[in-house]
């Protein structure tokens, strides 16, 4: 949000410069001492829910650093394409320190690279991103363990043939490099009927450093294209880096498990190789000063339940949430799925946590339906007592003019704002019995508005802006990045929730503020300005 007066911004950049300097200089043990109520709230949640996936699908880690360069540095923070207010998008910053992000983590590799994301195989600058950065490790005389692992949506990714990556990729190497890396290449389906896939999107390199979040690594969408995707990424090292390489673990083990099955898995590896449902990995460095939750998500067809699990929640009753044929709704009615996909738990509690204000950054918060459910009612549920309780909330979302034919296929699954408004409104006319307190928390609470990322209404070739963000956050203190999206879908998702102020001010400056500074000439709700459509 742009500030009016110069020097309210000096003294808030100072004191940020400050507090980013003190946390740089702070050894591990003063920031493993600080508060971390929300972080607290999330693993405590998770330990009701999951506690038989703790160590595989979630872990909490201390001893972190965001990013590599420097202690305290915004390098952590990777967006896709990085142009603020520059509708032509001539200069990319962002998606150039992205590529450089993943070719320099997988040079440094000494023992495993691993790599996941959605159908297609990562291509473009991606692909010689990863090529150059294995080149680069071999040179240095490291034999690798690579595994590259996609998740394939049933017709849409009949094409995506393992045997002709692993080819491609090998051939791209050269005889040397090739030569020096076990390679395994999978794409997989763990279930048809309930639209289940891969859709974390990591890069993990001998269990010490993660790039995880929103953005695929497709150059059409992302890179070659003048109007490219929007999205964000983070970067950072430590043990939370070995908690993602255990959940790539668990993908694997199922892959491995099911790689004759033609109708779930094609998989493709190096001469001689076998499947490899595991990686060796060194132990993760930590002296960083980052407290962080990594979690994740099954999907449906890896595991049933946590049969360790004392979960017994209170369902909601299906409202608003079907629309025509739809199918058993995991995500408002089925316990057993809650257990083994714990982000999904993580998230709510995150924004319950909350006790000032809350912004959300994404895609969607509406679902394709029919024939997922319309949208998570517990979330809306919390964060209608958030409205009610006075918490500020921000939504932004993709610009619905992206709304593709079929379902998220245009990177917008809803028609209008009014259907995000309408849904909170019946939620906050459910919790308090009363449609006029319900229409004053959102006027006096809400922001919601779709995404632009300039002045101009689209980018200069006319194209609608598309976000692809999956970011909460916070109180100014803890936020998610990852790939889960907030609206229903029962895929295998990774991210991490990060509690640190210093860091949530970085995302807030470099991001959040910027977003809204453009997003906000769109929006139906603003209690900044008195705007209350509805």
């Amino acid at each position: 949000m742009a500030r009016t007066v110069r020097t309210t911004a000096l003294v808030s950049t100072t004191a940020l410069a400050l507090g980013l300097s003190l946390l740089a200089a702070a050894p591990a043990s003063a920031a493993d001492d600080a508060p971390t109520p929300h972080l607290d709230s999330v693993e405590q949640t998770l330990r009701q829910v999951s506690p038989g996936l703790e160590g595989s699908v979630w872990e909490r880690t201390a001893g972190n650093r965001l990013g590599s360069s420097a202690p305290g540095g915004a390098d952590w923070l990777l967006q896709t394409p990085g142009c603020w207010g520059d509708a032509a998008c001539t200069d990319r910053p962002g998606s150039r320190r992205l590529l450089d992000k993943i070719r320099q983590d997988i040079a440094d590799a000494r023992q495993t690279v691993d790599i996941s994301t959605l159908a297609p195989f990562p291509n473009g600058g991606y692909q010689e991103a990863i090529v150059a950065g294995l080149r680069e490790s071999a040179q240095k005389g490291n034999r690798l363990k690579v595994r590259i692992l996609v998740g394939a949506a049933p017709v849409y990714h009949s094409t995506v043939i393992p045997s002709s990556y692993r080819n491609e990729l090998l051939a791209k190497l050269g005889p040397a490099a090739a030569g020096s890396v076990t390679l395994n290449v999978a794409s997989m389906t763990t279930s048809k009927t309930a639209f289940s896939w891969n859709h974390s999107k990591l890069v993990v390199v001998d269990g010490s450093s993660v790039i995880t979040g929103g953005i695929n690594s497709w150059k059409d969408d992302y890179l070659e294209t003048s109007h490219p995707v929007s999205d964000v990424d983070l970067a950072l090292t430590g043990p939370a880096a070995g908690s993602a390489g255990r959940y790539l673990d668990s993908l694997w083990d199922w892959t491995c498990r099911n790689r004759s099955n033609w109708g779930s898995v094609w998989f493709a590896a190096s001469p001689g190789a076998d499947c490899m449902p595991s990686l060796p990995r060194p132990a993760a460095p930590g002296g960083g000063d980052v407290p962080a939750l990594a979690v994740g998500g099954l999907g449906v067809g890896i595991r049933e339940s946590d049969p360790t699990s004392p979960f017994r929640p209170v369902l909601p009753t299906a409202g608003d949430t079907k629309c025509g044929i739809g199918i058993h709704d995991r995500t408002n009615a089925d316990r057993d799925y809650d257990t083994v996909n714990p982000e999904e738990s993580a998230l709510r509690a995150l924004v319950s946590s909350a006790t000032s204000h809350i912004e959300i950054s994404q895609q969607d918060v509406h679902a394709t339906c029919p024939p997922l459910p319309r949208y998570d009612i517990r979330l809306y549920d919390a964060l209608a007592a958030k409205l009610v309780a006075g918490v500020k909330v921000r939504i932004v979302v993709s610009d619905p003019a992206n709304r593709g034919t079929i379902g998220s296929g245009g990177y917008s699954q809803i028609k209008s704002l009014s259907e995000v408004s309408d849904a909170l409104r019946g939620r906050l006319t459910a919790l308090t019995g009363d449609g006029g307190r319900a229409r004053t928390a959102l006027c006096e609470n809400l922001q919601l508005a779709t995404y632009r990322a300039s002045d101009r209404p689209t980018w200069a070739d006319g194209k609608p802006y598309a976000q692809h963000h999956k970011l909460v956050s916070v109180d100014g203190s803890a936020f998610y990045i990852g790939s889960k999206n907030l609206y229903p879908s029962w895929l295998q998702d990774f991210g991490y929730v990060v509690e640190s102020p210093a860091a949530a001010g970085q995302l807030r400056s470099d991001l959040l503020d910027p977003q809204w500074r453009y997003s906000q000439a769109t929006a139906t709700y603003d209690y900044t300005r008195g705007l209350c459509q509805g």
